[in-house]
């Protein structure tokens, strides 16, 4: 017992750290790793070996440059538990983490968060974390007076920098073709991907205040040819996938109220601009498009919301998920998520029918045009089977926890296929309550934010890096009604949207298609972006304003 206690130098705890963090803290690294080089020859042994050496390498660097007196066993710790716990999410749900993911996670709110926590977690992180940080407070650390210990680091560091320059040397070409042939690595590699990506969301957000662009200042917009007020309700999905939809040939019955609506418009083919709400919901709201966007600058930068408030249109939101990620802070808005009204919640979650909670009253009360934004919380896991009533249960058995792992696959996707149902229920009750106004000119257009990995290549949820997400993530649902009203006041063809509507699309369009569609006139306007502007009567098409914003 004395032996596994015994004091060591700060070198040598960089050291045992080191291949702590390599072995047991990195399998997903490891694992995707020998996947890429499957079948393994000599070659790639030598790789693997020298790989091993220069991970470890760098991340005794690393800690070398952290372990001080009073700072190491401290800083071990967090590191350690932190670590633990980025691995045990890696291992579970095959995550990567970047920047993104980060942001996604410091916006998630604590119902989310409780989903994502279990005592397989708890465990994972007091083992892997807890014991080493238990013996690392049991070990005594012997540090030498400080010019002695400054010359034995910097010798230290020298040995170490030494081998990752030998390693990269020897191993270049090789290196350079699978880093550069396969980026996701880099995002495997814990606790360097985390430590980074962290320091990276901190720049950003701490960089200097910038003050708000304003944008679309000169917007008006044309009066109804009907003479009654325009309401448009723009329904923000949350984690919807396009291939669960039954309107797009899913063989599941999970849009049967739906596929019922006469008039309802389905697009198959809608791509989305992030694959997390924090990327995506400021990205469809932007005028800025997907290749150009930057989630930093749209926090000081208007948006639609603003645009259309600039051209005299009501505009409100109502949210039942985690927030509108700043995309709604300069107009009307609702929080609903932590309501406690019983017709709608239990347990700390609401159903997502609470959206529609007094739109009826709503609509006998409309004196002019409005655009109404509701967000769900949609089919936002792990937890899918808290997002629907018991009602909606209809295919089973179901994933009753959000510790994916304990469930196979038929059960994870029973539970996702059961949010969609209910989903499907809330957009036709949605339509059914705009049908029983006619006083209104009314429409709704449904996009979801992005969608879900359900366990395709060992991959769970949603926020993996964008160039190389799966396909499930990004392939989003989007439908949309129009009132006989609406249309006649417009002058919209419905058999020209039907036509036009298997085009291919994506979140770029809403900026565009939304002005358009409230006859908002705008030098910011760009009809060839606008999905409905060839389907309208000219005289009923926004045109671009004069002036630039």
């Amino acid at each position: 017992m004395k032996l596994l206690f015994r004091p060591l130098r700060a070198e040598w705890l960089a050291l045992l750290m080191a291949l702590l963090f390599v072995t047991l803290f990195n399998l997903p690294f490891w694992r995707h790793l020998l996947q890429i080089m499957a079948p393994l020859d000599g070659q790639d042994v030598r790789m693997l070996l020298l790989a091993f050496v220069f991970v470890t390498a760098f991340f005794t660097l690393l800690l070398l440059l952290l372990l001080w007196p009073r700072l190491a066993k401290p800083l071990l710790t967090l590191l350690l538990l932190l670590t633990a716990a980025v691995s045990y999410f890696m291992n579970q749900y095959g995550v990567l983490i970047d920047s993104d993911m980060v942001r996604n996670a410091l916006q998630t709110d604590v119902a989310e968060a409780g989903d994502l926590l279990s005592w397989r977690l708890l465990l994972t992180v007091l083992l892997l974390g807890g014991l080493p940080s238990w013996w690392l407070w049991r070990t005594p650390l012997h540090f030498r007076a400080a010019l002695p210990e400054l010359g034995v680091r910097a010798l230290a560091l020298l040995l170490s920098g030494a081998v990752l320059l030998l390693v990269a040397l020897g191993a270049y070409q090789d290196f350079a073709s699978l880093f550069r042939n396969h980026r996701e690595l880099r995002l495997e590699l814990t606790p360097s991907n985390y430590l980074q990506a962290t320091s990276s969301y901190l720049r950003k957000v701490n960089a200097t205040p910038q003050p708000l662009l304003r944008i679309g200042g000169d917007a008006r917009r044309d009066a109804a040819a009907s003479g009654k007020p325009r309401l448009l309700v723009l329904v923000v999905g949350e984690t919807a996938r396009a291939d669960h939809f039954s309107l797009n040939g899913y063989p599941r019955p999970t849009n049967p109220q739906l596929a019922k609506v006469a008039g309802l418009v389905n697009f198959p083919d809608v791509w989305s601009c992030g694959t997390e709400t924090a990327i995506s919901v400021p990205c469809m709201f932007s005028s800025r498009p997907r290749d150009s966007f930057d989630a930093e600058e749209a926090r000081h930068r208007e948006n639609l919301l603003d645009v259309l408030a600039h051209a005299g249109v009501q505009v409100s939101w109502r949210d039942n998920n985690s927030g509108c990620k700043e995309v709604c802070k300069r107009v009307a808005s609702s929080m609903l998520y932590d309501s406690t009204d019983p017709r709608f919640c239990s347990g700390g979650e609401c159903h997502d029918a609470i959206l529609l909670d007094s739109l009826a009253a709503r609509l006998q009360n409309l004196r002019g045009d409005s655009v109404l934004v509701l967000h769900q919380k949609g089919s936002h896991g792990p937890a899918y089977y808290k997002r629907y009533p018991a009602a909606f249960g209809r295919f089973g058995p179901v994933c009753e926890t959000g510790e994916l792992q304990k469930c196979s696959r038929e059960q994870i996707v029973n539970a996702f296929d059961n949010t969609i149902l209910y989903t499907d229920h809330v957009l036709a009750q949605l339509i059914a309550t705009l049908q029983a106004a006619p006083q209104v000119a009314s429409s709704m257009v449904y996009l979801s934010d992005h969608g879900e990995s359900l366990g395709e290549n060992n991959l769970y949820l949603h926020a993996t890096p964008y160039l190389i997400a799966p396909d499930a993530q990004k392939h989003i649902p989007m439908l949309a009604w129009f009132s006989p009203q609406w249309q006649q006041g417009s002058g919209l063809d419905q058999g020209c949207l039907q036509q036009r509507s298997r085009q291919r699309y994506s979140q770029d369009n809403l900026f565009h298609s939304v002005l358009g569609l409230m006859a908002v006139r705008t030098a910011l306007y760009q009809p060839a972006l606008d999905i409905f502007a060839t389907c309208r009567a000219p005289r009923a098409a926004a045109a671009p304003a004069t002036q630039g914003a």
